[in-house]
């Protein structure tokens, strides 16, 4: 009798742990809450279709696709995307970054040398953006995408020599500063484009941080799962971790700010490698600042979006501009 005891206690402990992936309540609207841009990193399930994706009304109407791995072995990755008011897009995949026509046109191709990779490509400006490198020793690039030409080449400091655990999103400010979350230094740092800091805040795990126009900074804590708003006194104003919410989850890889004061949380659960149990997952979420969820993304069947990395919401206000929509 014992061990039959035990034996139902496992199993409605493994039940309840499948229960808590799945979205709260209908998630029907997931697909037309809002029209979007999705990118999701090592979606090993498809090793030749790494894909960006542009959902409107409910569906998928414009999909690219690379190999996991490119000719040379080197790995793929769709980390970064970014829609211009052109309708050509912005992309940074690891080995590489590129623009791309609504014809899948390339209009400008950057290839990562030996050694060095890129998971962040920011459109600034009319034909420039700013690409972070990983390398030894790691840099920020602003390019003229038209002619080619680098025009600024800003040097990170870090301990890290490690080139993939160096950092991820960068992103530059509306006052011309750039943030920067620096892995093996567990903190969030302003550079001006020099290379000075002029600001920093201790963050563990800082995949991505953006200002936001109140002045204070949003930091995702990619595997500590949080995402969390600082004032420039490096107190946490708001936050949102696993204890909040309803569902799994995995890495908060990056998020945005919404017109309305909510926020978009894009939620990576590639880092479960048992990939069986990713569908039925919360891919991106909207929460409210009093931590209400009011939309959930689960696609993972007609369409399967796969895991997500980062997603560009198309219906905020400023969406025409080069900068992060951030409120």
């Amino acid at each position: 009798m014992k061990r039959i005891v035990t034996i139902l206690c496992v199993l409605l402990t493994v039940a309840a742990a499948g229960a808590q992936t799945k979205a709260p309540g209908d998630s029907s609207n997931g697909l037309t809450r809002h029209p979007f841009l999705y990118v999701g990193e090592w979606d090993t399930r498809n090793p030749e279709a790494q894909s960006m994706f542009l959902v409107r009304d409910g569906k998928v109407v414009w999909k690219h696709s690379i190999p996991l791995r490119n000719a040379s072995g080197r790995n793929q990755e769709f980390d970064d995307i970014t829609m211009l008011p052109s309708g050509n897009i912005v992309y940074a995949c690891m080995s590489g970054a590129g623009i791309i026509t609504p014809d899948r046109k390339f209009i400008w191709e950057f290839t990562c040398p030996p050694g060095t990779e890129t998971h962040s490509c920011q459109p600034i400006g009319r034909d420039s953006v700013l690409l972070v490198l990983n390398a030894n020793p790691p840099r920020v690039l602003i390019i003229n995408t038209a002619t080619g030409q680098t025009l600024r080449e800003i040097m990170v400091s870090t301990a890290s020599t490690n080139t993939h655990g160096q950092f991820r999103h960068v992103r530059m400010t509306e006052h011309g500063t750039i943030m920067v979350g620096l892995f093996a230094e567990k903190k969030v740092v302003e550079l001006t484009l020099d290379g000075r800091e002029v600001w920093s805040v201790s963050a563990t795990s800082p995949w991505s941080a953006v200002r936001l126009h109140n002045g204070n900074t949003l930091i995702s804590g990619d595997g500590e799962g949080y995402t969390r708003e600082v004032n420039m006194k490096g107190e946490t104003v708001w936050e949102f971790t696993r204890a909040d919410a309803p569902f799994t989850i995995g890495n908060t890889q990056t998020a945005n700010r919404l017109a309305n004061g909510n926020t978009v949380i894009c939620n990576w659960i590639a880092g479960n490698p048992r990939t069986e149990q990713w569908p039925g997952t919360v891919q991106a979420f909207e929460v409210t600042p009093d931590k209400k969820i009011v939309w959930t993304l689960s696609s993972w069947d007609n369409p399967d979006l796969g895991p997500c990395t980062y997603m560009q919401l198309l219906d905020e206000p400023a969406v025409a501009r080069s900068m992060d929509l951030q409120r």
